[in-house]
């Protein structure tokens, strides 16, 4: 497994824990709860927002490559 599926399986699975981070937080507000539990969403989207950059700038970066060693530099 390479880096780039090691990155995309992260990101996969963090946006699951994001969801369910999130609807915990839909229940909490009908109960009573500290009000750190609607900070926990946060870690989650954090992580997803630093992968999601990542895999966003794959296949620009990946063209830069390409073109590199098409010129032969």
């Amino acid at each position: 497994m390479n880096r780039n599926t090691a990155i995309r399986q992260l990101h996969r699975w963090t946006s699951l824990v994001f969801t369910v981070t999130v609807i915990v937080c839909f229940v909490a507000v009908s109960g009573v709860l500290p009000f750190w539990v609607f900070y926990v969403p946060l870690l989650p989207l954090a992580v997803l927002l630093l992968s999601g950059l990542y895999l966003f700038t794959l296949p620009y970066t990946a063209r830069r490559r390409r073109r590199r060693t098409a010129l032969g530099t």
